[in-house]
């Protein structure tokens, strides 16, 4: 039988970091490729308390159906959580809980985008959510990163001069590759410059809890008091990705357009990882838990730096960054970035090529991202001795 795709998914391609992880998958292979959390990191002595006790005395409330919008107590815990934390929620915004921060992403683009039109983002960004967009034929149009964040220069001029733009996309905290971070001063100009374009933000922000260095900064959506923020938070990388627990917190009008999008999907998300999302956080010491998760990443970090500041510099260089999982190395103009993955994958260690993440895959890009969180400090280590010593014979 021949089968006829839909124009929607005819030019889509399977995630280049789901088919390099095909490869890590191999015990022997170094990989330095996922985003997974540290082996460590998981409360698995938590989460297996609160599954007994909830399968043992209350079992119904986990296994039957749902309302779409979210368990109702930890809709509730999470919102007073995030307006007393982070100041994020208001009178006119409601919250959703989502089958991961992936599906925010989706609901959003489905409730409010038309083929054609433009949604803005960060170049590079993560390609989980770039693929999403194109899924719906979205224009994507790439707004440079500086060291502190988006370009405001360039992001003007795409406010001015693109078409039907619906919606920025950033990450503001520990940017997915780059680990960049925006400054509280382009934080507070991009709002200003979205709102006076009637243009909606998706702030993205699965990693700000993992901050092992610096000064904390507001979310974009703590400035928000016209409706200008679509929030997007997650479980994943501070409780367990395997869940699939996220949230979105943001308009009324355009939430309850995602909830109907969200039943024709998945009717609502897995009850069972909602409870126990809500329990560790009100039983258990979450904050304790959290600055045990930054201890973990500070000292993984550690590692990754010592190591490239001896096999790396100053022939790679990379970007700074204050938190989350990844490190945005650049290498020098003589060495073609995806020759140099080949020969590291060659050589048993797998790292994600830049190109992956930009709404022009074709572009030139000398960058690659590396993951310090999943593997071990020894795999780290060698990992980066091989990738220096590949680099340094391409040079």
């Amino acid at each position: 039988m021949e089968y006829q795709f839909s124009e929607r998914v005819k030019s889509l391609k399977p995630s280049a970091i789901r088919e390099i992880l095909k490869n890590s998958s191999d015990p022997s292979v170094i990989p330095l490729s996922a985003g997974n959390p540290a082996p460590d990191a998981f409360p698995q002595r938590e989460i297996g308390a609160i599954s007994a006790e909830l399968l043992q005395n209350t079992p119904i409330e986990a296994l039957q159906y749902s309302i779409t919008e979210g368990y109702t107590p930890l809709r509730q815990h999470l919102s007073a959580y995030m307006q007393k934390k982070h100041q994020v929620g208001g009178e006119r915004d409601e919250i959703l809980i989502t089958s991961g921060a992936q599906q925010v992403m989706d609901l959003l683009t489905k409730s409010l985008l038309n083929e054609g039109d433009t949604v803005l983002c960060e170049a590079p960004s993560f390609i989980g959510s770039l693929n999403t967009f194109r899924s719906y034929r979205a224009k994507l149009c790439g707004i440079p990163m500086e060291e502190d964040g988006i370009s405001i220069e360039d992001l003007k001029k795409a406010l001015s001069t693109e078409k039907n733009v619906k919606y920025l996309y950033t990450i503001p905290n520990f940017q997915n590759p780059s680990g960049i971070t925006m400054s509280l001063e382009k934080r507070q100009k991009v709002y200003e410059l979205c709102r006076d374009h009637n243009v909606l933000i998706l702030e993205d922000n699965p990693y700000g809890d993992l901050r092992f260095a610096g000064e904390d900064l507001p979310a974009i959506k703590s400035f928000d008091r016209e409706g200008v923020v679509m929030y997007a938070g997650s479980f994943s990388k501070v409780v367990s990705p395997g869940m699939r627990v996220g949230y979105a917190i943001g308009p009324r009008e355009i939430v309850q357009k995602m909830v109907v999008c969200k039943q024709g999907e998945d009717v609502h998300s897995n009850i069972w990882a909602q409870i126990v999302c809500h329990r560790f956080m009100t039983q258990y010491d979450y904050e304790a838990h959290l600055q045990g998760l930054r201890k973990i990443y500070a000292r993984k970090s550690g590692v990754l730096l010592k190591a490239m500041q001896e096999h790396f510099s100053p022939l790679i260089s990379w970007s700074r960054f204050e938190g989350g999982l990844f490190a945005w190395c650049t290498l020098p103009e003589s060495i073609d970035m995806l020759e140099f993955v080949k020969k590291a994958m060659e050589r048993k260690v797998c790292v994600v090529p830049g190109t992956a993440f930009l709404t022009d895959e074709s572009a030139p890009c000398r960058s690659f991202r590396i993951n310090f969180s999943t593997p071990t400090d020894e795999q780290l280590t060698e990992g980066i001795r091989i990738l220096g010593e590949t680099a340094k014979e391409m040079a």
